[in-house]
């Protein structure tokens, strides 16, 4: 019943928003669970959340934001698995979580200041190469992607379809690399298929939660959602530290 609570939570958070599953899931799950399973397993359920909502929504979709973001996700992914090993990767995800937090507070005090009204190629490279080094470092692409989006000021619906058309391939591509490396086991199948019936009603009550925000209410609760991540990010550094 907890590992089916979680996975409801998670599921409807990911909806609602288009990020953030991971954060809830992976840690309670892995109270119950090995650590082995409930990783892929997140991924797994996030596959089938994305295809869900992409069939849903896909006249939302920004495909060519989508589609550069995940392009050079693919560049990042490699120098993120290079800061697994680096010695100062807990300095470097310190520094993270005071960017995301210091990004949050401020367009929280000022909500106008910091905006793009056109697509900026650049920009939008940036944030999908360092959602592939996040990505491949710690798992959590979704930082960068949330910043573009917010800047960009996407619509409620045009965030949630347009992330989770990033993380469909995206996900799928992690999980290839799980199965790969024998992770995909016949116990995350099963917990997975278990998880299903209870994860699908949450992504319909998700979308129906999206469809209720405004732009400027919507974009308060994304800040809200990164200062949490940010502090997320603190809290393990200085937890591996002790």
């Amino acid at each position: 019943m907890f590992v089916l609570a979680v996975v409801f939570i998670a599921t409807l958070v990911r909806s609602a928003f288009g990020f953030g599953e991971a954060l809830i899931a992976v840690p309670l799950l892995a109270l119950f669970m090995p650590l082995q399973v409930a990783a892929p397993l997140a991924v797994l359920l996030s596959i089938a959340i994305a295809a869900v909502v992409v069939v849903q929504d896909w006249k939302h979709i920004h495909l060519r934001s989508a589609s550069g973001l995940l392009g050079a996700t693919v560049f990042g992914i490699p120098l993120g698995l290079l800061l697994l090993t680096h010695a100062h990767q807990e300095l470097v995800k310190a520094g993270l979580g005071i960017f995301i937090l210091l990004f949050a507070a401020y367009s929280l005090l000022s909500p106008d200041t910091l905006r793009l009204d056109r697509e900026h190629q650049p920009l939008l490279l940036l944030a999908g190469f360092l959602a592939g080094i996040l990505g491949g470092a710690y798992g959590m692409n979704g930082p960068p992607l949330v910043i573009y989006g917010s800047l960009r000021r996407w619509s409620p619906q045009h965030f949630r379809a347009t992330l989770h058309a990033y993380f469909l391939p995206a996900s799928i591509l992690g999980m290839a690399g799980y199965w790969s490396a024998g992770l995909w086991t016949r116990t995350v199948t099963h917990e997975f298929l278990f998880s299903v019936p209870i994860a699908l009603p949450a992504v319909f009550l998700g979308r129906a939660l999206n469809h209720r925000f405004t732009g400027t209410g919507f974009l308060k609760y994304v800040y809200v959602g990164l200062m949490l991540i940010g502090g997320i990010l603190l809290a393990e550094t200085v937890t591996h530290r002790v």
